[in-house]
């Protein structure tokens, strides 16, 4: 792991950036919604773009941008997953991939399983492509297992009654779980009975959390391998969404044909920028840079269950396994089924707003901890004197 501290950059450079976390709330509001990183870039991929703009490397993303073999390599190191670069395609985003794969797997008004509370996106793309949401809620936490977990017996029932493909978060946003392999290998044996197949959103899957292991959905079995697709991007790990560049991978000859079988278009669609970032980030030089963002993150999140327990005692919330993103109920303090806009107004912090994950999301919000550590504490101070002052007898 590096030895050199991956530091945010701060709050005066990040609110000149043009993205949506900068652009979207005045500069009074302390951005901690959409998931992106206030980190700097690896300098692998700050080298790659620096050179592509100083000699006007602008155009059209080539046949073979690599992309292939360095998340080969990169699945190798980091996950010991064996990807075979022919069996990876590219395209612009991972919800693209979605959507162009559940439309060459499903039929119009077919039903896709999805897990909430879960990626809001999720429930749009399934719409796009013509079918139908089936939600299947996750099992929360209990005496009986720790954290949350795929509803496995209700996957079965939904599929045994005509759906026809599961969308599958892993690791899960935005709990932060990391599904077990042998969920993950029940899962794909439940698909195989039905004949459905399984669409593994990996995006968050570089990031999980030291002593946790990952399993990509398509190395948890043979029978994952034939019936699974695994869309996945460098994007939330290094920050590049803006960039535009996703993989879709496969592990079987016959899922391998869908994939060869979509239209050119869905791989032109891949920016330029996006596919030599990617490169760089999956390249072993920026291993050390990923390492330190993870170090980063490890102590953001002991610093936020610190900071939940002296500011928001009467909030709910399990360390996530994975990704930058923390679930957080608060429905103790009354804030209503969606505590964000008034958080937002009253605090001046903006949360993603806990419904738009599912009927399960009520009374929550989900905050983006890819932050310097000032920033996540003045955010949690800004929320408890909100819920201090509400709570303190009048005078």
């Amino acid at each position: 792991m590096s030895h050199t501290p991956l530091e945010a950059l701060p709050l005066e450079i990040l609110r000149r950036r043009s993205s949506t976390k900068w652009r979207t709330y005045p500069d009074d509001v302390l951005p901690m919604f959409v998931a992106e990183t206030d980190f700097p870039l690896a300098p692998a991929i700050t080298a790659v773009l620096a050179e592509a703009v100083a000699i006007g490397d602008t155009g059209y993303t080539p046949p073979d941008p690599g992309i292939g073999r360095a998340f080969a390599g990169f699945a190798e190191r980091r996950f010991g997953w064996s990807v075979d670069p022919a069996r990876i395609r590219w395209t612009a985003d991972v919800m693209m991939g979605v959507v162009e794969l559940l439309r060459a797997t499903t039929s119009p008004g077919d039903r896709v399983v999805s897990t909430p509370p879960v990626y809001p996106p999720f429930a749009i793309c399934i719409e796009e492509a013509g079918c139908l949401v089936e939600p299947v809620p996750l099992r929360e936490p209990s005496a009986d297992h720790d954290g949350w977990r795929l509803d496995l017996p209700g996957i079965e029932r939904a599929l045994a009654q005509g759906a026809r493909a599961v969308l599958l978060c892993n690791p899960h946003n935005p709990t932060g779980t990391v599904h077990s392999a042998a969920d993950l290998a029940e899962l794909a044996e439940i698909a195989a009975r039905h004949g459905a197949v399984v669409i593994s959103d990996e995006i968050h899957g570089p990031l999980v959390r030291d002593g946790v292991t990952y399993t990509p959905f398509l190395a948890a079995s043979a029978t994952a391998r034939g019936i699974g697709f695994a869309v996945t991007s460098a994007s939330k790990a290094y920050n590049l969404a803006g960039l535009k560049c996703a993989l879709i991978v496969t592990a079987d000859d016959r899922t391998t044909a869908v994939v060869r079988g979509l239209s050119p278009e869905v791989e032109w669609r891949t920016g330029l920028f996006g596919a030599m970032a990617a490169v760089a980030a999956f390249d072993a030089v920026s291993d050390d840079w990923l390492d330190a963002e993870r170090a980063a993150l490890a102590r953001n999140r002991t610093l936020l269950t610190e900071l939940l327990a002296a500011h928001l005692p009467l909030a709910r919330y399990r360390e996530p396994d994975a990704g930058y993103l923390a679930w957080i109920d608060v429905s103790a303090y009354g804030w209503g089924d969606d505590p964000a806009p008034y958080l937002r107004r009253a605090a001046k912090v903006a949360l993603h707003h806990g419904p738009e994950f599912g009927p399960q999301g009520a009374g929550h919000v989900r905050l983006n901890f890819g932050c310097g550590p000032d920033v996540l504490t003045e955010a949690i101070t800004r929320i408890g004197a909100v819920a201090a002052a509400a709570t303190s007898p009048q005078p």
